[in-house]
């Protein structure tokens, strides 16, 4: 090619622009993907454990205590199934803000200790923590309710759920005794009313003619004469009875003595 043919290719070849933004800037950059600590997760698997297998839940902040009387206050709660558990916030906020606990969230704010039992013991623990002043109980979660510090100390002071359900068992036969005895009332006293209103009439039937017939010309109580009617018609329909099957099971004349003396008496 002859030489100014070549200058003129070199001058009119294409060039490209620059991009705008470098290419260091345009790649994205590969992040390297932390993988949690494996003491990491076994924290987190026994905070879930410990939360699940707890009935009481006691959130405490913790002041400096001395060791030896930590190890103490320990041991003597352990006698009761009750657990003290350390754990940082870091480990115990993520499951908290993730469970039915996400309520207890504004207590782990500074260093906090829990207590946990499977077994409802409120006095028990209440009686431990009154002899570590440098504990304080901030809210517990007690059977899946949120209480405060003053709600467990009136929790405490409830009775048991044994004697809860004796007085419920007490106040229900309580009312059904006086059911009874309500409805047992009007009968016994119209029994009482009736019997001396017989005692009256026989005591009446002993004395003279005349006091006889002045006892007999008075009538009884009034309200007491619809009861007597119904006594007296049932008292022959007995005995109208009594006869019936006294004839039809025996018959012959046999049996009219006695039921003739039944006769006179009850007419007597």
């Amino acid at each position: 090619m002859h030489f100014e043919r070549q200058k003129l290719m070199a001058v009119t070849e294409y060039v490209a622009p620059k991009p705008a933004i470098p290419a260091v800037c345009s790649t994205p950059r590969v992040h390297a993907k932390k993988e949690e600590n494996g003491y990491a997760k076994l924290l987190h698997r026994q905070v879930a454990e410990a939360f699940q297998d707890s009935k009481m839940i006691a959130v405490c902040q913790h002041c400096f205590t001395p060791s030896d009387e930590m190890l103490m206050m320990q041991h003597r709660l352990r006698k009761h199934n009750i657990h003290v558990k350390f754990f940082p916030n870091e480990i115990v906020r993520p499951y908290l803000s993730t469970s039915k606990y996400k309520n207890l969230l504004p207590l782990f704010v500074a260093r906090n200790l829990m207590i946990m039992s499977p077994e409802i013991k409120v006095k028990e623990m209440l009686r431990m923590l009154k002899r570590v002043p440098q504990i304080s109980l901030l809210g517990a979660c007690i059977d899946d309710t949120i209480l405060s510090s003053q709600g467990v100390v009136s929790y405490s002071k409830l009775p048991s759920l044994e004697v809860t359900q004796g007085q419920v068992v007490g106040t229900l036969s309580l009312t059904t005794s006086q059911t009874c005895a309500l409805l047992q009332h009007g009968a016994g006293h119209l029994s009482a009313l009736l019997d001396q209103y017989v005692k009256q009439q026989s005591g009446g039937t002993g004395e003279p003619d005349g006091q006889a017939g002045e006892g007999q010309a008075e009538p009884g109580p009034a309200f007491l004469a619809p009861f007597i009617n119904h006594a007296l018609h049932i008292e022959t329909d007995g005995r109208k009875r009594v006869q019936g099957q006294v004839s039809s099971e025996v018959g012959g004349d046999s049996w009219e003595g006695p039921v003739s003396c039944l006769n006179q008496q009850t007419g007597s």
